[in-house]
């Protein structure tokens, strides 16, 4: 891997990670697409990093009133918008199905699942899905009507993306919108619920390159990947909140029908 790849990968991670359009798909299909080698599981984590770092840079207020109302038991967060311990526990319930799946069906993502058809049909299938949701959802709830039921099932959704295509983001606000989230909620909850996960995978990820041997080559590249997707992921994370307050989703299912088409026009061609 060149250091352009790196920073073209770090850029696309950081655009996609937030937006409904699957970052692990696009990270597969771009490299496909413009003949590179596959960067592998170990870049991808990599950058997957840097977005949780931006989610941390950016959401830090948010994150600093959960821990600390977990321990003094205040009633409300600073802008009022949750209970913390109430979302600390909705966090930890949502993030057990991604964790029990990742652990169960880790080696068969990361072998079988790096495949531009079967991105091709989750990208259109789950595109549709999200737009269904959009449409039909009553987006009335916010972050304070949140249950632990609410939080399990959008926990469960988010399994769903270890799939490539799939969209961990896409997932997640579908599931909330169609138990009648508004779409700045539905996208606030899938971020800090990304925040637990993430912890998690980067921990397992350094404990992985502490007991494999890496190159300063690919220490570099990885450290590439971390900045510029962090700085990407940050961008990203505030333009979206404020078009979600003003706008649907519509842009980003028609771009998934037509990623999905032109995968699949490229496998019949190329």
């Amino acid at each position: 891997m060149t250091p352009i790849q790196a920073v073209v990968l770090s850029i696309v991670q950081g655009i996609t990670e937030f937006l409904p359009v699957s970052s692990s798909g696009h990270l597969i299909l771009v490299p496909w697409f413009l003949g590179w080698p596959d960067q592998g599981l170990t870049f991808d984590i990599a950058t997957n990093t840097g977005t949780l770092l931006a989610i941390v840079a950016y959401f830090h207020r948010d994150l600093w009133d959960l821990i600390v109302g977990v321990f003094t038991g205040a009633p409300r967060s600073r802008d009022g918008e949750f209970v913390p311990r109430t979302m600390a526990l909705n966090l930890v319930l949502g993030t057990i199905p991604a964790g029990l799946a990742g652990l169960a069906f880790h080696h068969l993502i990361a072998h079988q699942a790096r495949n531009p058809l079967l991105i091709a049909g989750t990208t259109f299938s789950y595109g549709l899905l999200l737009f269904l949701a959009d449409r039909v959802g009553r987006k009335t709830r916010v972050l304070s009507d949140l249950w632990w039921r609410d939080a399990l099932v959008i926990g469960i959704a988010q399994a769903l993306a270890l799939v490539p295509g799939t969209s961990r983001s896409g997932i997640t606000i579908t599931a909330a919108l169609l138990l009648g989230f508004t779409r700045p909620a539905a996208a606030t909850f899938t971020f800090l619920l990304s925040v637990p996960i993430g912890v998690l995978v980067a921990a397992k990820d350094a404990k992985d390159l502490l007991h494999s041997p890496v190159s300063s080559h690919d220490l570099a590249m990885m450290g590439i990947g971390v900045v510029v997707s962090a700085v990407v992921g940050y961008g990203v994370i505030a333009w979206l909140l404020n078009w979600l307050r003003r706008r649907s989703l519509t842009v980003f299912v028609v771009y998934r029908v037509l990623l999905a088409a032109v995968i699949l026009a490229a496998l019949v061609f190329r």
